[in-house]
């Protein structure tokens, strides 16, 4: 019998032919298997066999003739906890079911029970050894400057969880059990919230219309997949839109100096520009480049969300409800770019639910919603895995999976996530944490953070929240590593303000509700002189971070608009060595092009956006300058400097536009040596995007080369030096095909299914040293892309 974890592995990934449907079948196969073996290496075989990893890549459905299936053992899916040493300084014991923090803790024979409680007699070089077992967290753990130099690591070996949920002491009886339903009821203590449940470890729903589990992707609507989740269609509610009338006052920011400005684009990212209040009140702080007077790129226009929905009688809801205002709506944004989450305020007696708090879970708006559901609302309770808390009467109702009307296991452990994060170290540039390490552990249990404060760092699409079960602000040289973290309701780290040399290395993400890593800096945009927003030159965003080594698998069960990995207001990142697949959205995004000098290199990035559209395993925007001394050392400039892109291995599979989306304003960037397989395109830039240079890449059934805007002569894209397997004949497209700007193509290997390639209309393509030939053997496109990604 499988396990749960490997039954859902199975569910997650997919009918095969929906999935990977490009190319001959026999390359698929191939270059998934060998997505298998670059996977296993990029981690140094820390998951042996790596389960996940094959599941993932759906290589048991019709591939076991290419790969043959391993024997998988326990290790291969949750390796064993590492062995560290005991420091060389004073060590510290903390054992949450035998300790007293009454005792010194110095001792094994006489530990502390409380993490905080060893933390705070913590001085540098110490180490603290956490005992096997769970250590339930009723406080969030605080660092302060004078633990710089402690170490938080297991004992030895051991499993440890630090949590940050309550156990629930539950005693089940029956509430509606019989004819088709298995719905049992428990008291809970009052005052106590339940915001997620967890039963043995794995989430339960929220109950909800449509049905739904919120540990599968929502990718089944248009699909008709049995294993995702269902949505109301948009055309079943009659949307309220924005009223900006009745908005608050709204002041435009634009920087107008002539030195502050770009000049290498003539698109309209040339200048710093905000808008501060009004509709963008929502968001804290409230400012947002989409509240700005003249904002540019694709489907631009300021930023505003609906006021409500009134269902139709198609929509199926099981109103009218006793208590409307407990309920929450998720809607996604039409095209899929986000979803936001409302309060409901009200209901009237014509079933019209006007929206409350929310809308800010994005930075782009609209007048109307998509996709839709409601959650929390007890009257839609019906349905295996669903909870309900009534907090009115401190009950917690539970529909149990189980055919034989059995209730709930007494033995499971029912766990409601409480805090929002479990390690805070928090302090400021001028006097940081510094040197501290987390490791060995595994985290669990945050709070869901969707409905907390949220942010527009910049002027890509993206808000954020500044919450993570890890929380970093004002700290230099942190290390977080070889640390499992899973089942995090909201981010799982967030790397905040000053930070330098942050390091995230070794760890397991899985089953997160927002992003994997999310780092964000901070320029002064609501301050007495509001163009300070402009200039990142005082140092307080993160730099030089290290993201090496790490698998990021299913992320974003709650917010869809999250990634693996997120920056904005960041500079001089190392993303190297990753394994990261199964995210709703862009796999690696890069908001904003804030200072630059980034090296994303030798990652394995598929199975992204698999619930929206558009981008793919990465994703960069450009549309607002900010004033940086990265690219010149004590030299500011709104010139990024220039980011590294290379030996990486991209799929496009499931929703996904291109291997690298160059989106609008993008520049600076030096994409080579990787192996990009699918998409519509192998390179993209558009929306005055400029100076981005593909070379020495090979693109694997892709429909066509290049998509480029126009751009300024001086700051030409390159497209040269190149394989480029097509399921097209086109090599390129573009306003870019002659006179001033032109894109610098040439010496192209060309492979398409006729033999023959237009290039800029013109056949055979005139570009210098390219050549036109049949699609050739499968041996040869895996030879090459294995000669890129890895030094075999």
């Amino acid at each position: 019998m499988k396990s749960v974890a490997v039954a859902a592995l199975l569910a997650l990934a997919g009918p095969c032919d929906a999935v990977w449907s490009y190319g001959p079948d026999s390359f698929n196969c191939k270059m998934r298997a060998l997505a298998y073996e670059f996977g296993k290496k990029n981690l140094d075989g820390k998951f042996g066999q790596f389960e996940s990893l094959y599941y993932a890549l759906g290589l048991n459905d019709d591939c076991t003739d290419y790969v043959k299936p391993p024997t998988f053992t326990p290790a291969d899916l949750t390796p064993a906890p590492p062995t560290f040493p005991s420091g060389a300084g004073v060590n510290y014991y903390v054992d949450y079911a035998k300790g007293s923090d009454g005792n010194a803790g110095t001792s094994v024979g006489a530990p502390l029970k409380s993490i905080q409680a060893a933390v705070d007699k913590a001085s540098r070089g110490a180490v603290i050894n956490l005992r096997a077992g769970t250590h339930y967290l009723a406080e969030t753990v605080q660092f302060t400057p004078q633990h710089s130099g402690v170490t938080v690591q297991n004992y030895n070996g051991e499993a440890v969880t630090v949590s940050g949920g309550l156990p629930l002491d539950t005693k089940w009886s029956q509430f509606k059990v019989g004819n088709g339903s298995n719905i049992y009821v428990t008291d809970v203590p009052a005052g106590v919230t339940v915001p997620g449940l967890q039963v043995g470890g794995v989430r339960a729903t929220r109950a909800r219309y449509p049905n739904g589990n919120v540990e599968l992707p929502e990718r089944s609507q248009e699909a008709g997949d049995p294993n995702g989740v269902q949505m109301i269609p948009a055309a079943q509610g009659e949307w309220v839109k924005a009223d900006l009338s009745k908005q608050g006052t709204q002041e435009y920011v634009e920087n107008e100096n002539p030195a502050q400005m770009r000049n290498d684009t003539d698109y309209g990212f040339n200048k710093y520009m905000v808008g501060i209040g009004g509709p963008c009140d929502v968001y804290d702080p409230p400012v947002s480049y989409w509240c700005a007077k003249d904002t540019k790129g694709g489907g631009a226009f300021p930023f505003r969300v609906p006021r409500g929905v009134r269902p139709t009688a198609e929509a199926g809801l099981h109103m009218p409800y006793a208590h409307p205002e407990d309920a929450t709506m998720f809607v996604w944004r039409p095209a899929r770019w986000a979803n936001w989450m409302f309060e409901v305020a009200k209901v009237n007696d014509t079933n019209q639910i006007w929206f409350g708090k929310g809308g800010f879970q994005g930075a782009r708006g609209e007048n109307t919603g998509g996709d839709w559901f409601v959650e929390n609302v007890f009257e839609e309770l019906d349905y295996p895995n669903e909870f309900f808390h009534d907090k009115r009467a401190s009950k917690l109702y539970f529909y149990h999976n189980a055919s034989n009307y059995a209730p709930p296991p007494a033995e499971a452990e029912y766990l409601a996530p409480q805090l929002l994060s479990l390690f805070n170290l928090t302090s400021t540039r001028w006097n940081p944490i510094k040197d501290v390490t987390i490791r060995g552990l595994k985290l669990t249990g945050t709070r869901f953070s969707y409905m907390e404060p949220h942010g527009v760092p910049s002027g890509g699409d993206w808000a954020l929240e500044r919450r993570g079960a890890v929380f970093l602000e004002g700290t230099e040289g942190v290390h977080v590593t070889d640390c499992h973290l899973t089942r995090l309701d909201g981010n799982a780290v967030m790397i905040s303000k000053y930070n330098r040399n942050a390091t995230v290395e070794r760890n397991e993400f899985s089953w997160i509700g927002g992003s994997g890593v999310a780092s964000w800096g901070f320029t002064n945009e609501t301050g007495a002189n509001p163009l300070e927003g402009f200039d990142g030159t005082d140092g307080n965003h993160p730099r030089y971070n290290t993201i090496r080594g790490n698998l990021i698998r299913e992320v974003g069960h709650y917010e869809k608009q999250t990634s693996f990995y997120v920056q904005a207001k960041t500079a001089l990142t190392v993303l190297e060595n990753n394994v990261f697949f199964n995210g709703p959205r862009a796999g690696i995004n890069f908001n904003d092009g804030f200072g630059g000098g980034d090296v994303v290199a030798s990652n394995l990035v598929f199975s992204s956006c698999r619930e929206s559209g558009d981008h793919g395993p990465f994703n960069s925007w450009d549309r607002q300058p900010f004033l940086t001394d990265v690219r010149t050392p004590g030299v500011p400039s709104v010139v990024m400097q220039w980011r590294t892109l290379r030996n990486n291995f991209f799929i496009d599979n499931y929703n996904t536009q291109e291997g690298v989306d160059n989106d609008d304003g993008s520049a600076f960037y030096d994409t080579h040596h990787n192996f990009l397989v699918a998409g519509n395109v192998g390179m993209k830039n558009d929306f005055g995007g400029h100076d981005n240079h593909h070379h020495d890449n090979l693109y694997a059934y892709v429909k066509e080369g290049f998509g480029i805007c126009s751009q300024l002569a001086g700051h030409e894209d390159w497209f040269c030096n190149s394989t480029l397997v097509m399921t097209g004949t086109s090599v390129g497209h573009g306003d870019v095909c002659s006179g001033p700007g032109m894109t610098n193509v040439h010496d192209l290997t060309v492979y398409t299914p006729t033999g023959t390639a237009t290039e800029c209309g013109h056949s055979p393509p005139r570009s210098h040293g390219t050549t036109v030939a049949k699609l050739p053997a499968d041996e040869v496109i895996i030879a090459l892309g294995k000669k890129l990604i890895w030094r075999w």
